[in-house]
């Protein structure tokens, strides 16, 4: 068989990795409460040999990460609600059945402005995102069980892990989403 300069030769199917069926309402999913909203991990880098991780995302009113950016690619795709994007300081409303994808190290930063959730997936390549929200999230029953009510002191000391961890993460949060 000639091989064109072109072609590239797919790797043969690796036998050690699993076919995964991710539910986020099974009892054994990892719903995690972040800054206010709460994530489920779907699929993690363990799954995708670190290619991507794919996070459900429910976002209660008022909900959404501070500014921030990092060197990795994210993409959402909104399923339910409504949203306002800041993209390098341009703010955009992104409704259900849209996607929006944010290239690495763009300052961006997701708003719930309005009276209802907002679900939605979130893509990250590669993975390790769902790692930082391992650390600094709060194991919670469900998909969209609020996260637990936390007083200033312990909000506090969040901000501060968080901070703490962000680099390792490849992750830096901003004071505005420029």
């Amino acid at each position: 068989m000639s091989t064109n300069s072109n072609t590239v030769a797919i790797p043969a199917d690796d036998p050690r990795r699993n076919l995964v069926i991710a539910n986020p309402d099974n009892s054994d999913a990892e719903h995690l409460a972040v800054a206010g909203d709460t994530y489920t991990i779907l699929l993690s880098g363990m799954d995708t040999a670190g290619r991507f991780t794919l996070i459900d995302m429910h976002v209660p009113p008022g909900g959404g990460p501070p500014p921030h950016r990092h060197d990795f690619e994210e993409t959402f795709i909104l399923l339910d609600g409504e949203l306002q994007a800041t993209f390098r300081g341009e703010q955009r409303i992104v409704r259900a059945g849209e996607t929006i994808h944010v290239p690495a190290n763009a300052p961006h930063q997701f708003h719930n402005a309005s009276s209802k959730p907002v679900r939605m997936l979130c893509i990250c390549s590669p993975a390790g995102q769902e790692e930082f929200f391992k650390e600094i999230g709060a194991p919670v029953a469900t998909r969209t069980t609020p996260p637990p009510k936390v007083d200033a002191a312990q909000e506090a000391a969040f901000f501060k892990k968080v901070m703490e961890l962000a680099p390792r993460y490849r992750t830096e949060l901003l004071k505005e989403a420029k």
